[in-house]
């Protein structure tokens, strides 16, 4: 029988032993990156190699691989802070002023989220194509803001209908603004919740 001193130490090390597992294929990858394609091969696996940064100049050099990467930062990037900009004020009334219809509401938000894209990729095209938005940052900015925000609504009026009404009454008595209840107080107590919705967008 451990004791309790024994059974914290044993989670701990199946805990780290787990993370390992879990850490394990993004090392390998990292590895795999430095090796050539003869020991990227090799069977039994080589863990002992000597590195190269062959791959490394042909995906930073040879192609344009830092051009892709951006364009996947600034659509990814700008797309998600404007959902959130978008989603934030419906999250909050939704939250704390619900109705009768709230409930409704909320589903219809999530159906425009559960919508097959290839059951409005022709109508979106041919409406890009009248706006000359095919192949620009805006267009798939647009796209990408359109099929989060109902993701963040949701997320986050998880988070603020967690927040006890009084603080916000207490606040309002001392007479915050709306601006100041949301930036200073509503926001900062739901930070994980910015965070994993920011994540998932």
């Amino acid at each position: 029988m451990l004791s309790k001193r024994g059974r914290e130490q044993l989670l701990n090390w199946l805990t780290m032993l787990a993370a390992l597992l879990m850490f394990f294929p993004i090392l390998w990858m990292v590895l795999t990156s430095f090796k050539t394609e003869q020991t990227a091969f090799a069977f039994p696996p080589k863990f002992f190699f000597a590195p190269t940064l062959e791959n490394w100049q042909v995906a930073l050099i040879e192609t344009d691989y830092l051009g892709f990467l951006a364009n996947t930062l600034i659509i990814t990037g700008l797309s998600t802070i404007l959902a959130l900009l978008l989603g934030i004020p419906a999250a909050y009334a939704m939250a704390f002023y619900p109705t009768k219809r709230t409930d409704g509401s909320m589903m219809w938000v999530m159906s425009t989220r559960m919508m097959p894209p290839v059951g409005v990729i022709v109508p979106l095209y041919v409406l890009f194509q009248w706006l000359n938005l095919l192949d620009t940052y805006l267009g798939m900015i647009i796209i990408y803001t359109a099929m989060n925000v109902p993701l963040v609504i949701w997320m986050l009026r998880s988070f603020m209908v967690d927040i006890p009404f009084e603080i916000i009454e207490a606040a309002r008595m001392d007479g915050v603004t709306l601006w100041q209840e949301i930036t200073a107080m509503i926001l900062p107590l739901i930070v994980p919740g910015l965070a994993a919705t920011a994540l998932l967008c």
